[in-house]
């Protein structure tokens, strides 16, 4: 009877999963666009500009996004990533809002409409008057979660391998900007000189152009759990809403609230340091997708609760994982001991 309960599952979300799936790879499709477009052409005027002002890439990003752009800088990964790298910039791409916002936008609808939907539309009863356990009801929508989730975070890289292939990086000749002469007042007793130099900007190297440019695909499938994880954590909360829900507009209601509360809260921390112990408790704090990508490890240190030193190192997905099956779990204990109200 679970596995009947199942393929009705699946094939209820097929259609969905398909768009959804669709989208995630259509996305990064876009992003890779975008990052050929920055590198190939823009990139390299912004360094002729940055030279102009006797700055550095890395000075000109300090000034672009200082005061409000600190926003985008956090969106975006903040400042461990380096905006003339094409492997950093098609990571962002996994962290864009747009990503976590069909992420949630998938998980909190399934495991909202799983109980609470049932409930709401008066077929819970007629499920349960079969010879189904209620925890075989939870245990096949665990089961949708594990066949769904890995199609949803296969369709993120196979978007990115599909953009890459379709969107090589083609750097531009930026156009010759003159730069401004130097000048250095010297001074022997009662004599001065000045002294003209024009700023030297250090060339680029070919070696160092392809090693900039270079994208390695398979960097990116230590993300793809993180997505997962990300995604169960979300369905595991909003299952434990839906169990103790009658009406489905009610938990998604409850469940997006307490999203989005996390997520600027997350967002909130990394801009400003009275609220950065508040981060670790957010489920956004352990999506970093970026860090394993560029090979920074897949542990945070909630360095912010001890003055922005490290304290511990703790497993991301450890932590994505054990809050979707604790949600689970409530969600199983809170179904068993709930009386269904009778349909109206």
């Amino acid at each position: 009877m679970t596995w009947i309960l199942v393929r009705k599952l699946l094939r209820d979300v097929l259609k969905p999963l398909i768009l959804v799936a669709l989208l995630l790879g259509l996305y990064q499709l876009l992003w890779c666009k975008i990052t050929a477009r920055i590198l190939g052409e823009m990139a390299p005027f912004f360094n002729q500009l940055a030279g102009l002002g006797g700055m550095n890439q890395h000075d000109l990003e300090q000034q672009v996004f200082k005061g409000p752009g600190q926003v985008i800088r956090s969106l975006i990964g903040g400042e461990r990533l380096s905006l003339d790298h094409a492997t950093d910039m098609l990571s962002i791409g996994y962290v864009h809002p747009v990503i976590e916002l069909m992420f949630c936008v998938w998980a909190i609808g399934r495991a909202a409409s799983a109980i609470a939907g049932e409930v709401d539309r008066g077929t819970m009863e007629l499920l349960l008057a079969q010879p189904l356990a209620r925890f075989k009801l939870i245990l096949a929508h665990f089961i949708v979660d594990l066949v769904t989730i890995p199609v949803l975070c296969l369709s993120l890289w196979a978007g990115t391998c599909l953009g890459t292939y379709l969107n090589p990086i083609q750097v531009v000749d930026a156009p010759e900007l003159k730069l401004p002469d130097v000048t250095y007042s010297l001074q022997v007793g009662p004599l001065k000189y000045s002294v003209q130099a024009p700023i030297q900007m250090e060339k680029e190297t070919e070696e160092q152009k392809q090693a900039r440019l270079h994208v390695a695909l398979l960097d990116f499938l230590p993300a793809l759990p993180l997505a997962g994880g990300l995604i169960f954590a979300v369905s595991g909360y909003t299952m434990f809403l839906s169990a103790l829900g009658r009406f489905r507009m009610r938990v998604l209601m409850v469940a997006i609230g307490v999203t989005v509360v996390q997520f600027l809260i997350n967002l909130l921390g990394q801009m400003w340091d009275f609220a950065a112990y508040l981060r670790p408790f957010t489920i956004f704090y352990y999506y970093q997708p970026q860090q394993t990508i560029l090979g920074q490890g897949s542990c945070v240190t909630l360095a912010e609760w001890n003055g922005g030193q490290p304290l511990c190192s703790v497993p991301m997905l450890a932590v994505l994982l054990a809050v979707g099956f604790l949600g689970y779990g409530l969600a199983l204990w809170t179904f068993n001991r709930r009386d269904l109200p009778a349909p109206l």
